[in-house]
């Protein structure tokens, strides 16, 4: 949100504390402003808050200052299986599979639902759905969703945390969503196979004949409902 006086306001929802989900947060420019106010969501660790894991994040020698000498004023929330409010919006937070403590979040506000899975271990078979999941997506306008193999590449990482392509459009129809965004996209797939990819989930979802939208999610994406 942008307050009248300029500063800004807002949160994030994170849903675990590996490199690649938490490495932006002290080069967030808009909460190291005097006057802004950041909220931050995410799962307690066993060995510590997660206020006390972030501070043990951004200090030196990794970070030349700490979360607490930046300008805005930054609260951290410990989130557990809850639901609550962040602002106008409706939030629920469920467990989700994963390697180490993962949440998964769907947001309700303003009559859209969007569910935020972004890193999930699918099962060995690539056929059952856990129940959390189900849960948080159940409906959603928007589904964004882990989706970093392929069926080929995922039998030789099958424990490494994460889905297939054809998992993520399993789940988004059992789930009965509207929207998938593929997301989680595997570091050594370029454009050119995220496209085939993309065309291979469309095809295996029915997009256009029922089934639902697919897209392949990227930076600056915006969806109009």
């Amino acid at each position: 949100t942008q307050p009248v006086d300029g500063s800004f306001a807002g949160a994030a929802l994170l849903t675990h504390l590996h490199w690649d989900h938490v490495q932006g947060l002290p080069f967030f420019p808009a909460a190291d402003r005097a006057g802004a106010r950041f909220d931050i969501y995410g799962p307690a660790q066993d060995d510590g808050s997660l206020a006390e894991v972030l501070d043990q994040l951004v200090r030196p020698p990794f970070f030349p200052v700490t979360v607490g000498e930046l300008r805005g004023r930054i609260t951290v929330h410990d989130v557990a299986e809850a639901d609550f409010a962040v602002g106008r919006a409706l939030v629920s937070a469920r467990l989700v599979p994963h390697r180490g403590r993962t949440l998964g979040y769907r947001v309700s506000w303003d009559g859209a639902v969007v569910t935020y899975i972004s890193d999930l271990q699918a099962p060995a078979d690539l056929a059952s759905v856990p129940a959390a999941v189900l849960e948080l997506a159940a409906g959603a306008d928007v589904l964004i969703l882990d989706a970093q193999y392929t069926a080929e590449e995922f039998v030789e990482k099958a424990t490494w945390g994460h889905c297939t392509v054809g998992y993520a459009v399993a789940v988004a129809a059992a789930a009965g969503v509207g929207t998938l965004a593929l997301f989680h996209h595997d570091p050594e797939h370029d454009d050119d196979r995220i496209d085939r990819l993309l065309a291979e989930a469309r095809l295996a979802a029915g997009s256009g004949s029922g089934g639902p939208d697919v897209v392949a999610a990227y930076e600056g994406l915006v969806l109009d409902r």
